[in-house]
């Protein structure tokens, strides 16, 4: 009797959780309805047979409890109920799977005005690329990836000159455009996940994966990895920003071509700091804008914080100046050399305390020293008013 009992209180309490409990799936802001109903039927198909299974064993446990002076009969088959068995597993079967096979098919069917985003994923970091003019995506490959070609473009194809680059977490969309996204990895697995989408797809390294959606609400939907990629893994998020189409091609044509980003930087003239130290202070202001920028498109910000609580890397909110011990008890003092050097090759040494997990990523040395910058920033008090002290014309060039 108590088991019994005990039953009828969990599938009590199963249904009431689930009617009343208050995590329900995002609003939806894209087409695919079909996979909430299909996730609707799934859970309706289970959850029926959840209640009558554990309800038949209720019945069981009372109707055939034991009772002096009656014995068990022995059937080993019952083809009546055989049969019913089968019909009704056989069309739960297909209640299950049917509706999921027509939601596939619509899903692998790409409409003919999609539009094509590349979407690479990197521990831990998005990065996105769009077709230009030309309308196509030029050839890539893992073997280009370098510092100057973070996507490891073809220099050589025409098609990807015009290629539009966002080396950063944010991805905009022009509402009601149906879109295709084609996935790679340049590392390790990846899922790319935005749950208001519903659609999703592994990032599978060596290959170009793809799905697509039509985004059909305006708003900022954060997206996420579905994968455990890494240590970094719950620090690898980004943004999709989906907008009406004036505002979509205006931020369009402010990002970069692949063409623009491969031309050599124009020599711009720095104010000496000499001629007042303000002119100086505005550049070391920019450099320092540009190191937290590129902090958040590198996805340093996944493993290291700016306010002095711990992650799975140091914070560096007084690391610049201060001296570290080594896992090997070596120390070193934290100075613009030692930062560049660590960020080059982050398994050279390990600091005490933290695991060797950094990933190597490539930078080129503007980069490198505009991440050592923003780092400096938030040196030691001790330096930072050390810094403030000295004379504008001490002041390392940037």
């Amino acid at each position: 009797m108590a088991m019994a009992v005990a039953l009828v209180l969990m599938v009590a309490a199963s249904l009431l959780f689930h009617f009343l409990s208050p995590w329900w799936a995002t609003p939806l802001a894209s087409n695919w309805r079909q996979m909430d109903d299909t996730l609707t039927i799934t859970l309706v198909i289970t959850a029926i047979f959840f209640v009558v299974i554990n309800l038949f064993i209720v019945y069981t446990l009372l109707r055939f409890r034991h009772r002096e002076g009656r014995r068990a009969a022995y059937q080993p088959d019952n083809k009546k109920l055989e049969r019913w068995l089968i019909v009704a597993t056989s069309i739960a079967i297909m209640g299950l799977l049917a509706p999921g096979l027509f939601v596939y098919a619509a899903y692998v069917t790409v409409p003919a005005n999609a539009l094509d985003v590349e979407v690479v994923g990197q521990q831990w970091q998005w990065k996105f690329r769009y077709p230009g003019p030309g309308g196509k995506l030029g050839r890539s490959s893992i073997d280009l990836v370098s510092a100057a070609n973070p996507f490891g473009l073809d220099p050589r194809d025409p098609a990807g000159q015009d290629n539009i680059l966002v080396n950063n977490n944010e991805l905009h969309l022009q509402i009601n455009q149906p879109v295709r996204m084609l996935l790679r990895s340049q590392d390790v697995l990846h899922d790319f996940y935005a749950p208001p989408f519903r659609a999703r797809m592994n990032m599978v390294p060596g290959m170009v994966t793809s799905f697509w959606f039509t985004p059909n609400k305006l708003g900022r939907y954060e997206v996420l990895c579905a994968q455990l990629c890494g240590v970094g893994h719950s620090g690898m998020r980004g943004y999709v920003v989906v907008e009406d189409a004036a505002s979509f091609q205006k931020w369009l044509k402010a990002q970069p071509t692949f063409a623009q980003t491969m031309a050599p930087p124009a020599l711009v003239a720095q104010p000496a700091a000499a001629a007042g130290g303000a002119a100086a202070a505005v550049t070391g202001d920019a450099l320092v804008a540009q190191g937290k920028a590129l902090a958040e498109s590198k996805a340093c910000v996944a493993c290291h914080t700016v306010d002095g609580s711990p992650r799975v890397g140091p914070t560096w909110k007084g690391l610049f100046g201060k001296t570290e011990t080594m896992e090997n008890g070596s120390t070193a003092k934290v100075d613009e050399t030692y930062l560049k050097d660590f960020i080059r090759n982050p398994q050279a040494r390990v600091v005490k305390g933290f695991a060797p997990m950094m990933p190597k990523i490539d930078m080129s040395d503007a980069e490198l020293e505009a991440l050592v910058a923003y780092i400096k920033s938030y040196g030691a008090p001790a330096a930072s008013q050390q810094a403030q002290q000295s004379p504008p014309s001490r002041a390392p060039s940037q």
